[in-house]
């Protein structure tokens, strides 16, 4: 966390509290078995039993109180599914990597016929290597991509995804030439990449890269380097992988002091600039881009959550709805290979709490995102999110 400039340090601290730090965690990717058109056969007549892995018994509270909500979300799931049972069996993984493995054997030997978790990508990293021998897929809540592939799929929504949105919405706009800010860590490395990825595709330009080191000094000193680079390169666009609650309110401050006002260079966010609430107050989002999902369908799910457990869902909660009712709307159509790497990646995709979203061959996702901004301190929608893969938004 930043030691941050006075007019910065309440902001910062409360979503410091609010957020809960959920990081993305970092291995390196693991060649794995069971690979063509794997998965576990089921019987349409039977309910289909599915291993849910969360942290249940985690040490760190944050996480402990997320898997409540991870395992209240999935039982949600289950309440609304028509005509299919699913026999849902939970298993606590205490946020460990070991643990989380041995409950996946655990799960496949009690049955299991795919499992939804666990939260870490290391955990489902060893949780797909476990059981991709025994033909169990796994649909798991890290947004890391580097870890997906083979029998494992990441539910969460990656940087490739959302500055694969930003950028063509970006060239769409006039806004070609991106400057990209970055911290040196692994996050803002794989950000980096995502955006560079997204930009290639989309027609428009890196025109530079400025790296920070992850601390209050490092953006200090970076951010005469964003300045003259952006000035020297022609950048319309600065593409920041920064979060509200890392280095995002210090940048969001110190660069229109700097001569980046947000009237004269777009700034654009590879995170969410709305949450926590108190983000909306800073000077310097005002007016940048970022993509969030379907916000009508996000609220009816939050809603929803709150009526029946008395209080709002951590932001993650929806992507263990989301295996779910993925799972769900599959055993339905009542064919055995309904679980299948074919099935699971059907291109239609499925309806989730934040709006479409399918998993990919490759072992990520892509989920239908809109276009968001902050003008007076709201949040204004200036693409809807898509409501299929046949229109526009993708």
């Amino acid at each position: 966390m930043f030691a941050v400039l006075p007019s910065a340090r309440k902001v910062l601290h409360l979503i410091a509290l609010m957020l809960g730090g959920l990081l993305v965690a970092a291995c390196q990717p693991v060649a794995m078995g069971g690979g063509g058109n794997s998965g576990s056969s089921i019987d349409p007549n039977v309910p289909v039993t599915v291993a849910l892995l969360v942290p249940h018994g985690a040490a760190n509270a944050q996480e402990a109180a997320l898997a409540k909500d991870l395992e209240a979300a999935a039982r949600m799931a289950v309440a609304d599914l028509q005509g299919v049972k699913i026999d849902l069996r939970v298993y606590g993984t205490a946020g460990q990597a070991g643990q989380a493995q041995q409950a996946a054997l655990n799960a496949v030997k009690d049955g299991a016929k795919i499992i939804v978790g666990p939260l870490h990508a290391e955990s489902a990293n060893a949780v797909a290597v476990a059981v991709a021998g025994k033909g169990v897929n796994v649909l798991a809540f890290s947004n890391n991509a580097s870890v997906a592939g083979g029998n494992l799929f990441v539910l969460g929504q990656t940087f490739d995804d959302t500055a694969r949105r930003l950028t063509k919405y970006a060239v769409r706009h006039g806004k070609g030439r991106i400057l990209t800010v970055h911290s040196g860590n692994l996050a803002g490395q794989l950000g980096r990449d995502a955006i560079a990825k997204a930009a290639a595709a989309a027609g428009a330009t890196i025109v530079g890269n400025v790296p920070y080191d992850f601390s209050q000094q490092g953006v200090v000193a970076a951010v005469p380097v964003i300045a003259s680079s952006a000035q020297s390169t022609g950048a319309d666009a600065i593409f920041l992988t920064a979060n509200t609650a890392g280095a995002l309110p210090l940048f969001s401050q110190m660069l229109p002091e700097n001569g980046l006002s947000s009237t004269d260079i777009q700034y654009i966010g590879l995170t969410r600039w709305d949450k926590p609430p108190q983000t909306l107050d800073l000077p310097g989002v005002q007016g940048g881009w970022f993509a969030m999902p379907d916000p009508q369908k996000s609220q009816r799910f939050e809603t929803r959550f709150h009526t029946a457990n008395g209080k709002f869902p951590h932001a993650v909660a929806g992507l263990a709805y989301d295996g779910i009712a993925a799972i769900g709307a599959l055993a339905k159509r009542g064919n055995r290979d309904a679980l299948s790497r074919s099935s699971l990646t059907q291109s239609a995709g499925f309806q989730g709490t934040g709006g479409v979203f399918r998993l990919l061959p490759d072992g990520t996702n892509q989920r239908g995102l809109a276009v968001a901004t902050i003008r007076d301190k709201k949040l204004v929608i200036l693409d809807p999110a898509p409501q299929s893969f046949g229109g526009a938004g993708f």
